[in-house]
């Protein structure tokens, strides 16, 4: 609010300009009263002085309309940065949720692949001991045969042993 109080000799001249008003544009009137000089006539010079008092205060509205009209541009300016800088942070987020999705159906697959190996490797492991189990059965068919032959060339030597004794 912009008041200003002026004592003249002859009277009190009071003059209230501008309020600014944040919900409106400012109040650009400038209310003059004037007590009447004991006189009871207005010279040129209160005139002369009213008018300049006058111009002070539109002065003062034209800068107060400036300062708005630049503290406007500043929020507009700052509101417009705020908004490019929302939106690269959501197009950040919207790259972070891309590549956590891509992540998670990575691990997916690499769940399944592993669960894959792992039966492969369960299969192999019951090849090894299907053949192991074979090569034991070799092993002891191979054994009993062994055992038939030792006692074979064991009767075979008996026999020959004996059959020598009988030709000595």
């Amino acid at each position: 609010m912009f008041n200003r109080f002026r004592r003249e000799g002859k009277g009190e001249v009071e003059m209230a300009a501008v309020e600014e008003n944040s919900a409106g544009p400012p109040n650009e009137e400038a209310v003059v009263e004037a007590s009447p000089s004991p006189g009871g006539r207005i010279g040129i010079g209160d005139l002369m002085d009213k008018r300049a008092r006058l111009e002070e205060a539109i002065d003062y509205v034209g800068v107060m309309i400036k300062n708005l009209k630049d503290k406007r541009t500043l929020l507009e300016k700052d509101i417009e940065d705020e908004s490019v800088d929302i939106k690269n942070l959501k197009e950040k987020l919207q790259k972070v949720n891309e590549y956590i999705e891509d992540e998670s159906a990575g691990i997916t697959k690499l769940a399944l692949k592993r669960r894959e190996v792992e039966e492969e490797a369960d299969e192999v492991g019951a090849i090894i001991n299907n053949l192991r189990n074979k090569l034991a059965g070799i092993d002891q068919v191979i054994e009993e045969e062994g055992d038939r032959v030792r006692k074979i060339k064991g009767t075979k030597e008996a026999s020959v042993g004996a059959a020598s004794e009988f030709t000595d």
